[in-house]
């Protein structure tokens, strides 16, 4: 007996309610059109209040960081992409996302984007180390490279000083380490660590309870810049009325403080607090001779802890994670340690057969960026592809190219190439590019 369309409604709508992904759909002003269950409990919003409301007033992010603004401007599917935002009630979100542009014919109409949530995984990672149950020093921190000696180096000179910090760094590179490790190098120690984190409601309310209490703290203030300005000012009159001598005060900015300063997301009062010492950690890909120490230090403990036989990676495998950027830092490679560390039976070293697919995936799309044209040009000492696979390759690196160019717009794009808006979206998805 066949199910009539009634039937079928019915059960499509079961399914997006209780799927264990978050499902947001909107059409091509951004107005949400399916927002189920999942999404709400990831986002904390009710569909009454985000019925007939652009996506662009929802969310505290800028709107090229928005992978479902993203596909609606370019109509090209976006997989795998980690998001990380505040949802309504300020706590902070982690989500890996797949989105796709939704098209009728050839004309786009909307977007929908599949959410998985992934918060509670990275905050095991959040301060990395921080699982093993010791002491986050400066001991700890397996670090090598030259500009991480320096770093630490000038930790220990503002510990000594005890004079307000600024921590200058991308997301994950380990600012939440280097503060904690000035926590652990203060003569005389401080009676206890705290993070008062930026886009969380309530925490000057929450500073101004422990200023009340007979103790001294290190406080932490985890990116300064998204604080509201009137915030900031609120903050810097606080920390100026502080006994110097008693607290320690460390901040934190995701990127160039003269620079947030000029796009007015940093109140320059606040950041001349800061000024007297600052530190800019570096990416994890401009200091690659971290990665190995790193991931020996965490299967050893693997091994302590779970008595295996790992000793670690592959050679093949250490080169690939040597090439690899790391976007997300350090927190994107000890996430990745977690999801390798998850499938270990009796392995001794982790083989590139073992590496999860969407880490495959990266590989292969950062491979791709990188390719020369050179790549295409016949020599004899490569082997020859059948001539419609030839064509796909140089077909699909050229308007890869062409993207860059235009800064992803589709209609520069098409333009500048002497075809049609649709019939370069066709093409675009015919090579899954």
């Amino acid at each position: 007996m066949s199910l009539n369309s009634k039937q079928l409604l019915k059960l499509y709508e079961f399914a997006v309610e209780h799927v264990s992904v978050g499902i947001h759909a909107v059409d091509t002003e951004g107005r949400t059109i399916l927002y189920n269950k999942k999404m709400k409990e990831i986002e904390g919003f009710d569909v009454e209040d985000i019925t007939d409301r652009s996506i662009l007033e929802l969310f505290a992010f800028r709107s090229h960081d928005s992978t479902l603004l993203r596909v609606l401007k370019t109509g090209i599917k976006e997989i795998n992409v980690k998001q990380t935002y505040f949802n309504k009630y300020g706590h902070e979100i982690t989500t890996i996302n797949d989105t796709y542009p939704i098209y009728e014919g050839e004309k786009l109409i909307g977007a929908i984007e599949f959410a998985r949530d992934i918060t509670s995984l990275e905050k095991l990672i959040y301060q990395p180390l921080r699982r093993y149950g010791e002491p986050l020093t400066f001991d700890v921190i397996t670090a090598i490279s030259e500009p991480m000696q320096i770093v630490k180096e000038n930790a220990k000179k503002a510990a000594r000083a005890r004079i307000p910090v600024l921590l200058i760094g991308e997301s994950g590179t380990g600012k939440d380490l280097i503060a904690e490790g000035i926590h652990h190098e203060l003569q005389p120690k401080n009676d206890e660590f705290v993070t008062l984190f930026s886009r969380r409601p309530n925490q000057l309310e929450r500073l101004k309870t422990y200023l009340k209490q007979d103790k001294s703290y290190t406080f932490f203030f985890e990116r300064i810049e998204f604080y509201s300005f009137s915030t900031q000012k609120e903050l810097h009159k606080l920390l100026t009325s502080l006994p110097p001598e008693k607290h320690m005060v460390i901040g934190s900015v995701g990127g160039d403080p003269i620079d947030l300063i000029g796009n007015h997301q940093l109140l320059k009062d606040l950041y001349y607090y800061f000024a007297s010492m600052s530190i800019s950690i570096p990416a994890l890909r401009t200091r690659k001779e971290d990665i190995k120490p790193f991931v020996n230090d965490y299967f050893s403990r693997h091994r302590e802890r779970f008595n295996s036989n790992i000793q670690g990676l592959s050679n093949d495998v250490m080169e690939l994670f040597l090439e690899y950027d790391w976007p997300g830092n350090l927190k994107e490679l000890e996430l990745l340690l977690d999801e390798i560390a998850s499938m270990i039976t009796n392995e001794k070293y982790v083989t590139y057969e073992m590496l999860p697919l969407h880490f495959r995936f990266k590989l292969q799309q950062q491979n791709e960026k990188m390719r020369k044209p050179d790549f295409f040009l016949l020599q004899q000492n490569r082997e020859l592809l059948p001539l419609n696979d030839y064509l796909k390759e140089v077909e699909k690196y050229y308007l890869q190219h062409a993207l860059e160019m235009n800064e992803g717009n589709i209609t520069k794009t098409a333009h500048a190439l002497g075809m049609t808006r649709q019939n370069l979206q066709y093409r675009l998805r015919k090579l899954n590019i």
